[in-house]
């Protein structure tokens, strides 16, 4: 082996190869440390960013369960870096994830079918085959079926679709309720200029549970405006208020909400009801839009009813997909 010499003569002292690797390790990857530990703070105080100008708040929480993708790709860039400071960071913001979402994750659906299952589904008014999408509803045998959006022109379609399986039926205005068990006093329930929200009893052999089905306002993301809600939260608070209102003990409130339950802009009705999803669901539930769904805006809640086990079901020709529960009265 060869020595290396300076130019003196004498042996030259190189430092080795590795030396200080241990210290660039922890120097390395700074930046996707600092991505990580704000990822972890976004979430974990998530209700903390306020609701201004373009309700950020909202927003966030609507597609909050998304931002866990954000952990496998700053792990691999910790990893790319061969940073011990980004690899424990990235740790942040899967705990945090965890905390928030672990359990939804877990399958909380018990056997059975329970006292009622119920079905809601917005069918969309530009639906190009009603009939099938109602046939496909039907069998999937829920006691009570719920519809949103119809239009003079579908709600026909379904009344006659669904009239040999399902002997009681109100529909008012773009939203009508299909059951096996007697239906009445419905109602509409005033929360829009129009009718988009009905009120009805539903007699049970095991007791009267009062329904409601309701589509709230629709939102939009826009540059100039945000995450425009104005229209939707006016007309949860009117939908809350009318639930609150309520002298049944047994509640279902069902629908097209056009947001999520972790959204603070629907807590006014989402604070007094359990989410049978979040409550015996198996997974997020996602049901928008149908082709590849990024949130749960549609809903069936309850008070003085527990949930058995709730789910999505297949897709038929709307942009949402059916959101079906089982509960026990």
């Amino acid at each position: 082996m060869t020595a290396l010499v300076d130019g003196t003569g004498h042996p030259a002292t190189t430092p080795p190869e590795n030396a200080g690797s241990g210290r660039g390790r922890w120097r390395r990857g700074r930046l996707v440390a600092a991505t990580a530990v704000l990822l972890a703070l976004v979430m974990a105080a998530h209700r903390a960013v306020p609701n201004v100008t373009g309700n950020p708040g909202s927003l966030l929480e609507t597609f909050l369960p998304w931002l866990g993708l954000s952990v496998p790709v700053l792990a691999v860039l910790a990893a790319v870096r061969r940073s011990a400071t980004a690899a424990v960071a990235v740790l942040l913001p899967a705990v945090v994830w965890c905390s928030l979402f672990g359990g939804t994750l877990l399958d909380k659906r018990a056997p059975g079918r329970g006292d009622l299952t119920v079905v809601s589904h917005n069918v969309n008014d530009h639906n190009p085959d009603p009939l099938r999408t109602a046939r496909q509803l039907a069998a999937s045998r829920p006691e009570l079926l719920a519809l949103e959006e119809l239009s003079d022109k579908t709600a026909p379609v379904y009344e006659r679709a669904l009239a040999g399986t399902y002997p009681y039926h109100f529909v008012r205005g773009t939203v009508g309720l299909w059951s096996t068990h007697p239906l009445r006093d419905a109602a509409p329930v005033d929360i829009m200029p129009w009718t988009r929200a009905l009120r009805a009893t539903l007699d049970t052999p095991k007791g009267p549970v009062a329904v409601y089905v309701a589509h709230l306002a629709s939102v939009r993301v826009l540059p100039s405006t945000g995450f425009a809600t104005r229209g939707r939260n006016e007309a949860a608070l009117k939908l809350a208020d009318a639930v609150r209102a309520e002298k049944l003990p047994r509640v279902v409130v069902v629908g097209d909400f056009n947001g999520t339950s972790d959204d603070r802009a629907l807590r006014p009705v989402t604070s007094g009801l359990r989410s049978a999803q979040d409550a015996a669901g198996d997974g997020f539930g996602f049901s928008w839009p149908a082709s590849f769904p990024l949130a749960r805006i549609d809903q069936i809640l309850v008070k003085g009813v527990a949930p058995v086990s709730a789910w999505t079901l297949p897709r038929t020709g709307s942009d949402h997909l059916p959101v079906a529960a089982a509960l026990r009265l």
